[in-house]
């Protein structure tokens, strides 16, 4: 009897493939890897390139902010248009570099709460102000030559020119433009700070001018001698920057730039106003 021979014939799915143990496996994964590789590296380099074009945005502004002081302290610009027209340019450059409203501050959703906070603190600096006129041993602080008007002048600076010549440029450009530009890439913190000393150094040419204006701030460095000067300037830059500290906290803690154009317009006209009040008392 003969014993039958089976004969195994190899299909095409007898050879079963592990997957990664093959070079015509091993290929796909390489590519996708070295893609995976390659969009990222791409992601990486617009990234760094998005921060260099904000931090060279941020140089821009600073720039522009030490012109225009410039031409305003030096070359006698008339505040009146500069300022008016220095804020709207920073606007424009802040919207097209792609700032948000909520970001300068200008929000609609915040601008009642700011408007609160503004005229809180506009009551807070009157009854301080009252007070260091009605003192007669403060009250040299609001003798100001540079503003001893009569009424009809005080009331002029107080509610056109300070406000459209001082106080609208300097918001924008430190409260919502700077503040907007620096948030993107620095802690909150550092921004408060950042902006703060750089509203500070902003009065540094103004300084020079109240040594010699004010005679209670002039007196008060008279025992430096020679260094009076400079004692008043570094002086004033450090009392601006500490007001830009609280300026700026009100901003942020609001999220508008009413509440801190409400500090700014309040500490400036309402030392106009007073200065009236006290410049009558004086005699």
């Amino acid at each position: 009897m003969t014993t039958p021979v089976l004969t195994l014939t190899a299909t095409p799915d007898a050879h079963l493939h592990t997957p990664g143990t093959s070079a015509s496996d091993a290929s796909p994964v390489t590519a996708e890897a070295i893609r995976h590789s390659a969009v990222t590296r791409r992601r990486l380099a617009l990234i760094a390139r998005g921060r260099r074009a904000r931090l060279a945005s941020t140089v821009v502004v600073v720039f522009a902010l030490v012109g225009v002081n410039l031409a305003n302290h030096l070359l006698g610009w008339d505040t009146m248009w500069l300022g008016p027209a220095g804020a709207v340019a920073l606007l424009l450059f802040a919207r097209l570099q792609g700032l948000s409203w909520h970001q300068l501050g200008l929000a609609r959703r915040t601008h009642a709460k700011g408007i609160r906070w503004g005229l809180a603190v506009v009551a807070v600096v009157a009854l301080v102000y009252l007070v260091g006129v009605l003192l007669p041993s403060t009250r040299t602080a609001f003798l100001d030559a540079r503003y001893h008007l009569p009424p009809a002048g005080a009331l002029l600076t107080a509610f056109v020119l300070i406000p459209v010549g001082t106080v609208l440029l300097e918001e924008v450009a430190f409260r919502s433009v700077l503040w907007g530009f620096l948030s993107r890439h620095a802690r909150m913190w550092q921004v408060l700070v950042g902006s703060s000393l750089l509203f500070g150094l902003w009065h540094v040419l103004p300084a020079a001018a109240s040594a010699t204006g004010n005679a209670a701030i002039g007196g008060a460095f008279a025992a430096l001698g020679g260094f009076a000067k400079v004692g008043v300037i570094v002086g004033t830059v450090l009392f601006t920057a500490a007001g830009g500290l609280v300026a700026g906290e009100l901003r942020r803690r609001t999220g508008s730039l009413f509440a801190s154009v409400g500090m700014h317009w309040a500490t400036n006209a309402l030392g106009v106003l007073f200065g009236l009040v006290a410049w009558q008392l004086a005699g």
